[in-house]
C-alpha cells in the first residue's frame, strides 16, 4: 500500500473499496463466486456492507428484467447464513412485486423494514401508497406515501 495515499487508513477500508470495484466489474455469469469470496473476508461486518451495496445496485438494475429470478435465486444461495443479506434480498423481491404490480401481501409490506417501506412509499403503486399512508411504520414513511397519493390525485 502506498503510505502517502493510505497512511492511517485501516486495511478493511481498503479491502471494502477494492471489493466494491471488483463487484461492479463482475460479469453476470460469474457473480456468485466473487460475492462468496467477499463474504469469506475475516471482517464480516465490512464484508456484509460491501455485499449489501452490491445487492442494492444489482437489484435496482435487474428489477424490471426477466433476469431477476435467476439472479435472485443465485444470490439467495450465496447469502444463506447471513440473515441481514437474506432479508434485504427478500425485501427487494417484495419491492419488485409492488413496483411491477405483481401479487404481494399487505402484511408483508407492513412487516418490512423502514428501508423498504420508505422505498415503496416513494414509488407509484397506489395500493402500496394507501397501505403505507395509513399504516407505515414512521411518520416519514406515512408522509412520503401521502405525498405520492397526492401526486397521483388520489389523496
Amino acid at each position: 500500500m502506498n503510505t502517502e495515499d493510505g497512511a492511517g487508513e485501516p486495511a478493511e477500508h481498503a479491502r471494502f473499496a477494492a471489493y466494491l470495484v471488483e463487484l461492479e466489474q463482475v460479469a453476470d455469469a460469474d457473480e456468485s463466486a466473487p460475492v462468496g469470496g467477499v463474504l469469506a473476508d475475516p471482517d464480516p461486518v465490512m464484508a456484509r456492507a460491501a455485499v449489501v451495496r452490491h445487492l442494492d445496485r444489482r437489484a435496482a438494475e435487474l428489477l424490471p428484467t426477466p433476469l431477476w429470478e435467476e439472479w435472485a435465486g443465485a444470490m439467495a444461495r450465496v447469502v444463506t447464513g447471513h440473515p441481514f443479506l437474506v432479508r434485504r434480498l427478500q425485501e427487494w423481491s417484495l419491492f419488485r412485486a409492488v413496483a411491477l404490480g405483481l401479487p404481494w401481501h399487505r402484511d408483508d409490506l407492513l412487516a418490512a423494514s423502514d428501508w423498504l417501506q420508505l422505498k415503496a412509499a416513494d414509488a407509484t403503486n397506489p395500493e402500496a401508497l394507501q397501505v403505507l399512508a395509513g399504516s407505515g411504520r414512521t411518520k416519514r414513511i406515512r408522509n412520503t406515501a401521502r405525498t405520492g397519493l397526492r401526486r397521483r390525485g388520489k389523496g
